[in-house]
Protein backbone atom coordinates (compact mmCIF):
# COMPACT_ATOMS: atom_id res chain seq x y z
CA UNK A 1 0.00 0.00 0.00
CA UNK A 2 1.44 3.61 -0.70
CA UNK A 3 1.99 6.26 1.48
CA UNK A 4 -1.60 7.55 -0.11
CA UNK A 5 -3.86 4.40 0.87
CA UNK A 6 -2.53 3.87 4.69
CA UNK A 7 -2.98 5.79 7.67
CA UNK A 8 -6.08 7.45 7.02
CA UNK A 9 -8.75 8.73 9.21
CA UNK A 10 -11.89 6.90 8.05
CA UNK A 11 -15.32 8.71 7.78
CA UNK A 12 -18.32 6.22 8.28
CA UNK A 13 -21.54 7.64 6.41
CA UNK A 14 -23.57 6.96 9.15
CA UNK A 15 -27.27 6.64 8.30
CA UNK A 16 -27.64 6.96 5.07
CA UNK A 17 -31.59 8.11 5.43
CA UNK A 18 -30.37 10.82 7.40
CA UNK A 19 -27.78 13.79 6.99
CA UNK A 20 -24.50 11.32 7.48
CA UNK A 21 -24.37 11.15 3.38
CA UNK A 22 -23.70 15.35 3.44
CA UNK A 23 -21.68 15.82 6.49
CA UNK A 24 -19.31 13.51 5.41
CA UNK A 25 -18.70 14.58 2.11
CA UNK A 26 -18.86 18.41 3.19
CA UNK A 27 -16.20 17.34 5.45
CA UNK A 28 -14.23 15.39 3.37
CA UNK A 29 -14.06 18.31 0.57
CA UNK A 30 -13.63 20.91 4.17
CA UNK A 31 -9.92 18.70 4.66
CA UNK A 32 -9.25 18.11 1.30
CA UNK A 33 -5.95 20.03 1.11
CA UNK A 34 -5.02 18.86 4.70
CA UNK A 35 -2.24 16.59 3.95
CA UNK A 36 -2.02 14.74 7.36
CA UNK A 37 -6.09 14.46 8.10
CA UNK A 38 -7.64 13.92 4.13
CA UNK A 39 -9.98 11.15 5.53
CA UNK A 40 -11.94 8.54 3.20
CA UNK A 41 -15.20 8.18 3.25
CA UNK A 42 -16.60 4.69 3.94
CA UNK A 43 -19.98 4.65 2.62
CA UNK A 44 -21.92 4.01 -0.90
CA UNK A 45 -20.88 6.20 -3.61
CA UNK A 46 -24.20 7.48 -4.99
CA UNK A 47 -25.58 8.30 -1.49
CA UNK A 48 -22.09 10.35 -0.97
CA UNK A 49 -22.49 12.00 -5.18
CA UNK A 50 -24.71 14.13 -5.28
CA UNK A 51 -23.11 16.54 -2.69
CA UNK A 52 -19.47 16.26 -3.20
CA UNK A 53 -20.74 17.54 -6.76
CA UNK A 54 -22.79 19.86 -5.22
CA UNK A 55 -19.08 21.10 -3.64
CA UNK A 56 -17.34 20.87 -6.82
CA UNK A 57 -15.41 17.64 -6.49
CA UNK A 58 -15.63 14.44 -7.69
CA UNK A 59 -15.57 10.85 -6.03
CA UNK A 60 -12.56 9.16 -6.54
CA UNK A 61 -12.70 5.69 -5.36
CA UNK A 62 -9.24 3.70 -6.93
CA UNK A 63 -7.02 4.03 -3.53
CA UNK A 64 -3.95 3.94 -6.37
CA UNK A 65 -5.60 7.74 -7.39
CA UNK A 66 -6.45 8.71 -3.90
CA UNK A 67 -4.97 12.27 -2.62
CA UNK A 68 -5.79 14.25 -5.99
CA UNK A 69 -6.66 17.73 -6.24
CA UNK A 70 -10.19 18.57 -6.14
CA UNK A 71 -11.23 14.88 -5.28
CA UNK A 72 -12.83 12.92 -2.79
CA UNK A 73 -11.46 9.51 -1.54
CA UNK A 74 -13.90 6.99 -1.16
CA UNK A 75 -14.01 3.13 -0.32
CA UNK A 76 -16.96 2.58 -1.93
CA UNK A 77 -19.67 0.27 0.34
CA UNK A 78 -22.69 -1.24 -1.63
CA UNK A 79 -24.72 -1.50 1.92
CA UNK A 80 -27.94 -0.12 0.48
CA UNK A 81 -29.96 0.52 -3.04
CA UNK A 82 -30.59 3.63 -4.26
CA UNK A 83 -34.07 2.52 -4.23
CA UNK A 84 -33.85 2.07 -0.65
CA UNK A 85 -32.50 5.29 0.12
CA UNK A 86 -35.02 7.40 1.20
CA UNK A 87 -33.78 10.55 2.91
CA UNK A 88 -35.90 11.74 6.50
CA UNK A 89 -37.06 8.02 6.88
CA UNK A 90 -34.97 5.74 9.23
CA UNK A 91 -35.65 2.41 8.09
CA UNK A 92 -34.35 -1.30 8.49
CA UNK A 93 -32.26 -0.81 5.32
CA UNK A 94 -30.59 2.52 6.34
CA UNK A 95 -29.81 0.87 9.63
CA UNK A 96 -28.37 -2.36 8.44
CA UNK A 97 -25.98 0.00 5.75
CA UNK A 98 -24.91 1.87 9.48
CA UNK A 99 -23.66 -1.36 10.64
CA UNK A 100 -21.94 -2.27 7.35
CA UNK A 101 -20.11 0.61 7.51
CA UNK A 102 -18.36 0.43 10.46
CA UNK A 103 -17.74 -3.25 10.23
CA UNK A 104 -15.94 -2.17 7.01
CA UNK A 105 -13.81 1.17 8.74
CA UNK A 106 -13.05 -1.29 11.49
CA UNK A 107 -11.49 -3.96 8.66
CA UNK A 108 -9.72 -1.28 7.01
CA UNK A 109 -8.47 -0.19 10.27
CA UNK A 110 -6.98 -3.71 10.87
CA UNK A 111 -5.75 -4.19 7.17
CA UNK A 112 -3.80 -0.69 8.03
CA UNK A 113 -5.58 1.52 5.49
CA UNK A 114 -7.20 3.80 8.58
CA UNK A 115 -5.59 4.49 11.77
CA UNK A 116 -8.73 6.13 13.06
CA UNK A 117 -12.45 6.10 12.48
CA UNK A 118 -15.09 8.90 12.85
CA UNK A 119 -18.82 8.05 12.61
CA UNK A 120 -21.51 10.42 11.06
CA UNK A 121 -24.21 10.33 12.89
CA UNK A 122 -26.64 6.86 12.96
CA UNK A 123 -30.07 5.80 14.27
CA UNK A 124 -30.36 3.91 17.08
CA UNK A 125 -34.05 3.37 15.75
CA UNK A 126 -33.40 1.91 12.61
CA UNK A 127 -30.07 -0.32 13.51
CA UNK A 128 -32.60 -2.31 16.35
CA UNK A 129 -35.57 -2.57 13.28
CA UNK A 130 -33.26 -4.12 11.27
CA UNK A 131 -33.26 -6.74 14.06
CA UNK A 132 -29.52 -6.00 15.23
CA UNK A 133 -29.62 -5.02 18.84
CA UNK A 134 -27.63 -1.71 19.19
CA UNK A 135 -27.38 0.74 21.57
CA UNK A 136 -24.31 2.87 20.55
CA UNK A 137 -21.12 2.22 19.17
CA UNK A 138 -19.23 1.19 22.11
CA UNK A 139 -20.96 -2.13 22.38
CA UNK A 140 -20.87 -2.64 18.77
CA UNK A 141 -16.98 -2.00 19.01
CA UNK A 142 -16.65 -4.12 21.70
CA UNK A 143 -18.13 -7.01 19.70
CA UNK A 144 -16.15 -6.40 16.76
CA UNK A 145 -13.00 -6.22 17.89
CA UNK A 146 -13.87 -9.20 20.29
CA UNK A 147 -13.13 -7.24 23.58
CA UNK A 148 -16.26 -8.45 25.77
CA UNK A 149 -19.27 -7.04 26.98
CA UNK A 150 -18.92 -3.87 29.09
CA UNK A 151 -14.99 -2.80 27.90
CA UNK A 152 -15.61 -0.11 25.79
CA UNK A 153 -17.00 3.16 27.17
CA UNK A 154 -18.41 6.59 25.73
CA UNK A 155 -16.50 9.87 26.31
CA UNK A 156 -18.25 12.93 25.31
CA UNK A 157 -15.94 15.76 24.67
CA UNK A 158 -16.73 19.56 24.58
CA UNK A 159 -17.31 23.15 26.23
CA UNK A 160 -14.19 22.13 27.72
CA UNK A 161 -14.96 18.94 29.46
CA UNK A 162 -14.25 15.38 29.14
CA UNK A 163 -16.89 13.08 30.57
CA UNK A 164 -16.68 9.28 30.23
CA UNK A 165 -19.78 7.20 30.95
CA UNK A 166 -20.15 4.42 32.87
CA UNK A 167 -23.13 3.16 31.54
CA UNK A 168 -24.83 4.32 28.49
CA UNK A 169 -28.28 4.00 26.18
CA UNK A 170 -30.43 1.87 29.03
CA UNK A 171 -33.26 2.83 30.88
CA UNK A 172 -32.19 4.68 34.60
CA UNK A 173 -33.17 0.70 36.78
CA UNK A 174 -31.33 -1.00 34.05
CA UNK A 175 -28.25 1.12 34.39
CA UNK A 176 -27.88 1.84 38.26
CA UNK A 177 -28.55 -2.14 38.37
CA UNK A 178 -25.69 -2.46 36.84
CA UNK A 179 -23.46 -0.33 38.67
CA UNK A 180 -20.44 -2.60 40.51
CA UNK A 181 -17.23 -1.14 41.48
CA UNK A 182 -15.68 -3.26 38.91
CA UNK A 183 -17.43 -1.30 36.26
CA UNK A 184 -16.90 2.00 37.43
CA UNK A 185 -13.23 1.14 37.82
CA UNK A 186 -13.12 -0.05 34.29
CA UNK A 187 -14.71 3.19 32.88
CA UNK A 188 -11.93 4.81 34.78
CA UNK A 189 -8.99 3.13 34.05
CA UNK A 190 -10.17 3.70 29.97
CA UNK A 191 -10.59 7.26 30.77
CA UNK A 192 -6.90 7.08 32.34
CA UNK A 193 -5.58 5.48 29.04
CA UNK A 194 -7.54 7.35 26.90
CA UNK A 195 -6.76 10.83 28.14
CA UNK A 196 -2.59 9.55 27.86
CA UNK A 197 -3.24 9.09 24.21
CA UNK A 198 -4.69 12.64 24.01
CA UNK A 199 -1.58 13.99 25.55
CA UNK A 200 -2.66 14.53 29.04
CA UNK A 201 0.58 12.72 30.49
CA UNK A 202 -0.64 12.76 34.27
CA UNK A 203 -4.58 12.23 34.21
CA UNK A 204 -6.26 13.65 37.09
CA UNK A 205 -10.28 11.97 37.25
CA UNK A 206 -13.36 13.04 39.13
CA UNK A 207 -15.88 10.55 39.79
CA UNK A 208 -19.51 11.49 40.34
CA UNK A 209 -21.77 10.23 42.93
CA UNK A 210 -24.75 8.54 42.12
CA UNK A 211 -26.74 9.76 44.81
CA UNK A 212 -27.23 13.56 45.35
CA UNK A 213 -24.13 14.73 47.72
CA UNK A 214 -22.92 11.15 46.72
CA UNK A 215 -25.40 10.03 48.99
CA UNK A 216 -23.98 12.48 51.93
CA UNK A 217 -22.64 10.13 54.25
CA UNK A 218 -25.76 7.70 53.91
CA UNK A 219 -28.67 10.16 53.93
CA UNK A 220 -29.77 9.99 50.28
CA UNK A 221 -28.83 6.27 50.24
CA UNK A 222 -25.88 4.17 50.72
CA UNK A 223 -25.43 2.96 47.31
CA UNK A 224 -22.03 5.38 46.94
CA UNK A 225 -20.66 4.12 49.89
CA UNK A 226 -21.24 0.66 48.80
CA UNK A 227 -20.28 0.95 45.06
CA UNK A 228 -18.15 4.06 43.98
CA UNK A 229 -15.99 4.33 47.06
CA UNK A 230 -14.49 0.51 46.70
CA UNK A 231 -14.47 1.06 42.75
CA UNK A 232 -12.02 4.50 44.19
CA UNK A 233 -9.99 2.64 46.91
CA UNK A 234 -9.08 0.03 44.26
CA UNK A 235 -8.13 2.30 41.87
CA UNK A 236 -5.83 4.66 44.05
CA UNK A 237 -4.19 1.32 45.00
CA UNK A 238 -3.35 0.97 41.19
CA UNK A 239 -1.62 4.32 41.25
CA UNK A 240 -4.65 6.25 39.09
CA UNK A 241 -5.03 10.01 40.21
CA UNK A 242 -9.18 9.88 40.93
CA UNK A 243 -11.05 11.68 43.40
CA UNK A 244 -14.74 11.26 44.41
CA UNK A 245 -16.94 10.41 44.84
CA UNK A 246 -18.58 14.02 44.93
CA UNK A 247 -21.78 15.03 43.80
CA UNK A 248 -21.70 15.97 39.79
CA UNK A 249 -23.24 19.70 40.38
CA UNK A 250 -19.94 20.22 43.03
CA UNK A 251 -17.35 18.58 40.91
CA UNK A 252 -18.23 19.93 37.33
CA UNK A 253 -17.57 23.74 39.61
CA UNK A 254 -13.80 22.74 40.45
CA UNK A 255 -11.15 23.08 38.71
CA UNK A 256 -7.85 20.69 37.91
CA UNK A 257 -9.68 17.72 36.55
CA UNK A 258 -8.79 16.12 33.03
CA UNK A 259 -12.26 14.31 32.97
CA UNK A 260 -15.17 12.85 34.72
CA UNK A 261 -16.38 9.37 35.03
CA UNK A 262 -20.48 9.52 35.24
CA UNK A 263 -22.69 7.11 36.37
CA UNK A 264 -25.16 7.18 33.44
CA UNK A 265 -26.66 8.84 30.51
CA UNK A 266 -28.06 12.21 31.36
CA UNK A 267 -25.77 13.07 34.28
CA UNK A 268 -22.78 13.19 31.83
CA UNK A 269 -24.21 14.12 28.55
CA UNK A 270 -26.19 17.45 29.93
CA UNK A 271 -23.14 19.67 30.93
CA UNK A 272 -21.58 18.58 27.56
CA UNK A 273 -24.28 19.27 25.26
CA UNK A 274 -25.37 22.61 27.24
CA UNK A 275 -21.96 23.88 26.87
CA UNK A 276 -20.74 22.59 23.28
CA UNK A 277 -24.38 21.85 21.97
CA UNK A 278 -23.92 20.17 18.44
CA UNK A 279 -19.70 20.22 18.34
CA UNK A 280 -19.36 17.90 20.93
CA UNK A 281 -17.72 14.42 20.27
CA UNK A 282 -18.46 11.15 21.04
CA UNK A 283 -15.10 9.22 21.72
CA UNK A 284 -15.24 5.57 21.68
CA UNK A 285 -12.56 4.14 23.89
CA UNK A 286 -11.12 0.96 25.19
CA UNK A 287 -11.90 -0.84 22.71
CA UNK A 288 -8.10 -0.53 21.10
CA UNK A 289 -9.11 1.34 18.03
CA UNK A 290 -9.22 5.41 17.95
CA UNK A 291 -12.91 6.03 17.00
CA UNK A 292 -14.92 8.70 17.72
CA UNK A 293 -18.56 9.60 16.35
CA UNK A 294 -20.29 12.72 16.25
CA UNK A 295 -22.21 14.63 19.54
CA UNK A 296 -25.48 14.95 17.36
CA UNK A 297 -28.21 13.11 15.66
CA UNK A 298 -29.12 12.08 12.40
CA UNK A 299 -31.48 15.22 11.60
CA UNK A 300 -33.83 13.58 9.19
CA UNK A 301 -35.96 16.69 8.81
CA UNK A 302 -33.47 18.05 6.94
CA UNK A 303 -31.83 15.28 5.30
CA UNK A 304 -31.24 15.53 1.51
CA UNK A 305 -32.00 19.54 1.52
CA UNK A 306 -28.06 20.38 1.43
CA UNK A 307 -28.42 22.11 4.92
CA UNK A 308 -26.35 20.10 7.28
CA UNK A 309 -23.16 21.55 9.17
CA UNK A 310 -20.10 19.96 9.10
CA UNK A 311 -18.33 21.28 11.53
CA UNK A 312 -18.56 18.25 14.24
CA UNK A 313 -17.15 16.64 12.12
CA UNK A 314 -14.36 18.31 10.74
CA UNK A 315 -13.72 18.95 14.76
CA UNK A 316 -14.11 15.18 15.42
CA UNK A 317 -11.12 13.88 12.41
CA UNK A 318 -9.20 17.00 13.83
CA UNK A 319 -9.10 15.41 16.83
CA UNK A 320 -8.75 11.66 16.27
CA UNK A 321 -6.26 12.71 13.92
CA UNK A 322 -3.77 13.99 16.45
CA UNK A 323 -3.92 10.84 18.49
CA UNK A 324 -1.09 8.43 18.60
Amino acid sequence: MTARQTGRVLITVGDANGIGPEVAAKAAIALCEDAALRPVIVGDRHLVDPFVQAGGFEIETDPENWGRPRNVDLFDVSAIDAAEATPGTPTAASGRATIAYVEQAVALVKKGVGRAIVAAPHSETAVNASGRRFSGYPNLLSELVGTGKDSVFLMLIGGGLRIVHVTLHEGINGALARLTPDLIARATLAADQALKRLGVAAPRIGLFGINPHAGEGGLFGDEDDRIVTPALERLQAQGVDVHGPEGADVMLGRDGYDAFVAMYHDQGHIPVKLLAGRAAAAMSIGSGLVFSSVGHGAAFDIAGKGQASPDAAVAAVRLVGGIQ
